[in-house]
C-alpha cells in the first residue's frame, strides 16, 4: 500500500470540525488520500469561513474521488439543512452519527482503509436518540467488538482506559480482574499493531499510592495485582499496579509503552496537560484499539465557543490521520504476511 485512503468523518455540523479539515486538507494529503463523509454545503461554507481558495468535489463514493490537492472530496450525504453554528440541536446529532455510521460500513466493506473521527457533540447525539455517551462504545456495537479500549497518544506518553464515559462512582465498581486484564492484552496488541515490537505496559493503581499495600482500599492488591499477574504468565511485559500520581511520568521518561488508566480522567488528565502544552493548539490523538477497522479521533471536543471563527488548530486532526494511516499500512503488511 503505497498511500492508504481514510475517510474523516466531518464531526457536528455546528462545531469545528468542518473547519479544520479545510485547515488542513493539503497536509493531510502526506500520509493519506483523504475524503470526508459529511455535507458538502457544511464544508463549503466552511471553506469560506477560512479563506480557502480549495474547491469542494461533491462525490457519491470513494472510488470517484480523484484527490486533488486543490479540491476537498466530500461523500456528501446530505444530512443538514439550514446551518447554526455552536449550538446543540437534534438534527445535528443525527447527522454526526450518520456520519459515522457510513463510515464504519465503508471501512468493514474494504471502500477505505481507515477512518478518522472529527468531534460530535455527545448531547445532540443523545437528543437524536443515540444510547452511547461517544464514539467509542457505537464503534464497538456496530462492529460488534466486545474487548476494545480507547487509547490516547500525545508525544512519548500512551494511555489506555479500562473505563471512559461512566460516573466516576460506577467506573470504581468496574474495575474487576478480568476487565482489567483484557484491557492489558489489548493494550499489548495495539502497541505491537503501532509498530513497538516487546511492548511494556504500566497499570496504574485504582487508588492513592496504589491501596498502599492495602491501608487505602482493597482494590489494587484484589483485583489489579492478579490481573497484571497473569497477564505476565501470558507473556505480556506488564508491572503494576503503580501509584497513579507517579506511573505517568514514568511512562512519559521511557519506563513503559503504555499506562492502562482505572477510569476516563485519571488517564486523560495527563494527556491532556502535553496536549495543552503549546498555546492554544490541541495535539494528541485517540484511537479505539481493539476493533477489525483502524479507527482514530482529534482529542478535543467541537469547541462551540469558537465555531464558524476559522481561528481552530488542526494539529491534532494532522496527528490523527497520521497515526490512522500508518496502522492502516502496518495491518495490510501483516495480512500480507510483511514485517511491519
Amino acid at each position: 500500500m503505497s498511500k492508504p485512503t481514510v475517510g474523516i468523518t466531518m464531526g457536528d455540523p455546528a462545531g469545528i470540525g468542518p473547519e479544520i479539515v479545510v485547515k488542513g486538507y493539503r497536509e493531510l494529503r502526506a500520509a493519506a488520500d483523504v475524503l470526508v463523509i459529511g455535507d458538502a454545503d457544511v464544508v463549503e461554507s466552511a471553506r469560506g469561513i477560512c479563506g480557502s481558495d480549495l474547491g469542494v468535489e461533491r462525490i457519491a463514493s470513494p472510488t470517484e474521488a480523484t484527490f486533488s490537492p486543490d479540491a476537498i472530496p466530500v461523500l456528501d450525504l446530505d444530512n443538514v439543512g439550514d446551518l447554526e453554528r455552536g449550538v446543540v440541536r437534534e438534527d445535528y446529532g443525527r447527522a454526526s452519527l450518520g456520519y459515522v455510521e457510513r463510515a464504519i460500513e465503508l471501512a468493514q466493506a474494504g471502500e477505505i482503509d481507515a477512518m478518522t473521527t472529527a468531534p460530535i457533540n455527545k448531547q445532540s447525539t443523545k437528543l437524536a436518540g443515540s444510547e452511547h455517551a461517544g464514539h467509542t462504545g457505537m464503534l464497538a456495537d456496530y462492529t460488534d467488538t466486545e474487548n476494545y479500549s480507547m487509547m490516547l497518544i500525545e508525544d512519548d506518553l500512551r494511555v489506555t482506559h479500562v473505563s471512559t464515559h461512566v460516573p466516576l462512582r460506577e467506573a470504581c465498581d468496574l474495575v474487576g480482574e478480568e476487565v482489567v486484564l483484557d484491557t492489558v492484552r489489548v493494550t499489548d496488541e495495539a502497541l505491537r499493531e503501532l509498530g513497538v515490537e516487546e511492548p511494556t505496559v504500566a497499570v496504574a493503581g485504582l487508588n492513592p499510592h496504589a491501596s498502599d499495600g492495602g491501608l487505602l482500599g482493597a482494590e489494587d492488591g484484589d483485583e489489579i495485582e492478579p490481573a497484571v499477574s497473569r497477564a505476565r504468565e501470558e507473556g505480556i511485559d506488564a508491572f503494576g499496579p503503580e501509584s497513579p500520581d507517579t506511573v505517568y511520568v514514568q511512562a512519559a521518561r521511557g519506563a513503559a509503552d503504555c499506562v492502562v488508566s482505572m477510569y476516563h480522567d485519571q488517564g486523560h488528565i495527563p494527556i491532556k496537560m502535553l496536549g495543552f502544552a503549546e498555546g492554544g493548539a490541541v495535539s494528541g490523538v485517540n484511537v479505539t484499539i481493539g476493533l477489525p477497522i483502524v479507527r482514530t479521533s482529534v482529542d478535543h471536543g467541537t469547541a462551540f465557543d469558537i465555531a464558524g471563527e476559522g481561528i481552530a488548530s488542526e494539529r491534532s486532526l494532522l496527528d490523527a490521520v497520521a497515526v490512522a494511516g500508518k496502522m492502516a499500512r502496518d495491518r495490510t503488511r501483516a495480512e500480507a504476511g510483511e514485517g511491519a
